[in-house]
C-alpha cells in the first residue's frame, strides 16, 4: 500500500475537516462556561432528573446551565449570572422557582471565575513555550538519525500535526458553542493537553521507526517512510482503537458533567491517531522533497 503516494488526498482531507471549524473559531470563538466568568452554585435535593432540573433552571432565564450529582441524593447547579442583573435578586428567582417545584435548596455560593483572563493568557503562552521545547526535544532525541532528513524536520512536523488536531477540537467546540451553547470549562483546556500529548506520543512510534529503518535499508528515503507507516499502522490503530472504546463507553454512559471532555478527548485521539499516519510522516517527505529542490536551484 503506498500511503505517501497518496499524500494530497490525505491533506485534502485534513483541510476539510479543520477549515470550517478555523473559520467558526475566529468567527464566533468559543463559548466560555462559568469557571471563565464566574456565576452561581446551589445544591439541591430534588427527585428529579439532571436533565429535568436543567429545563427547570433554564425557566429562570440564566444561562450556561450544568447539573451534576453531589453525593448519593443532592444534585448540584452551576449557572452563570453575568449580564442579568442583580446576584441577589437572580438567586432568589432561582430559589423560588425550585421551591414551587417541591425542590430544597441545601447550600449556595457564589462561584468567581477559577479560569481569569490573566490564566488564559499565561496557559496560551505556556503552549506555545511547550511547542517550542517539544521540537528542541525531538530535534536533540533525533539527531543522530541518518541523512537526508535533518533533526529539525522531525520537531516542526510533529508541532504541525498536533496543529492540526487541537485546530479540530477548537473548530468542533466553537461550532457546538454558536449552535447548541456548549460551553467550555477547565476540564476542556485539560482534555486539549491531553490530546496534544497522545498526538505527540503517536507521531514519536513512526518517527523512530523511520530513524531504524533509515539505517536498516539502503532504500530510498519516501519508500523507508511509507514502510514504516505500513510497519507501524497496526499498533497505531490497535492502541487508539482501545482508547476510544474505553471513550465512547464513558461518553454514552457516563455523567452530563464530563460527557464534553470526552467528546474533545474522542475528537482529539481520533484525529492524533490519523495525523500521525497520514500528516506527520507525509509532511517530513513534503519537506524533504522540497529542500532537495531548493538545493538544485542553488547549484
Amino acid at each position: 500500500m503506498n500511503i505517501l503516494g497518496m499524500r494530497k488526498i490525505w491533506f485534502a482531507i485534513s483541510l476539510i475537516i479543520i477549515v470550517p471549524g478555523t473559520i467558526a473559531l475566529i468567527m464566533w470563538g468559543l463559548k466560555p462556561g462559568i469557571d471563565f466568568t464566574g456565576g452561581q452554585e446551589l445544591e439541591v435535593t430534588a427527585s428529579v432528573s439532571q436533565s429535568a432540573l436543567h429545563d427547570l433552571v433554564s425557566t429562570t432565564g440564566v444561562k450556561d446551565i450544568t447539573v451534576t450529582t453531589s453525593g448519593s441524593n443532592n444534585l448540584l447547579i452551576r449557572y452563570s449570572d453575568k449580564g442579568l442583573g442583580d446576584s441577589q435578586s437572580i438567586h432568589q428567582s432561582v430559589r423560588d422557582m425550585l421551591a414551587q417545584n417541591g425542590i430544597t435548596e441545601v447550600s449556595f455560593s457564589s462561584v468567581g471565575p477559577s479560569v481569569s483572563k490573566d490564566i488564559t493568557r499565561n496557559a496560551g503562552i505556556a503552549v506555545a513555550v511547550a511547542a517550542l521545547a517539544i521540537i528542541a526535544y525531538i530535534a536533540f532525541a533525533f539527531r543522530n538519525a541518518p541523512p537526508p532528513v535533518s533533526p529539525w524536520s522531525f520537531g516542526v512536523t510533529a508541532i504541525i500535526a498536533v496543529l492540526h488536531d487541537v485546530l479540530l477540537v477548537l473548530g468542533v467546540f466553537a461550532i457546538l458553542g454558536h449552535f447548541y451553547g456548549i460551553t467550555i470549562d477547565s476540564l476542556f483546556v485539560t482534555a486539549i493537553l491531553t490530546v496534544i500529548g497522545f498526538s505527540v506520543h503517536d507521531t514519536i512510534v513512526v518517527y523512530d521507526r523511520i530513524r531504524e529503518n533509515l539505517r536498516r535499508y539502503n532504500k530510498g528515503f519516501e519508500e523507508v517512510v511509507n514502510d514504516s507507516i505500513l510497519e507501524t499502522l497496526a499498533r497505531s490503530i490497535n492502541t487508539s482503537l482501545t482508547v476510544l472504546l474505553v471513550l465512547l463507553a464513558f461518553f454514552l454512559f457516563g455523567g452530563q458533567s464530563i460527557k464534553y471532555f470526552i467528546l474533545a478527548l474522542l475528537i482529539g485521539v481520533f484525529s492524533g491517531t490519523y495525523s500521525s499516519i497520514f500528516n506527520a510522516a507525509p509532511l517530513l517527505v513534503v519537506y524533504n522533497n522540497w529542500k532537495i529542490k531548493q538545493s538544485k536551484k542553488s547549484k
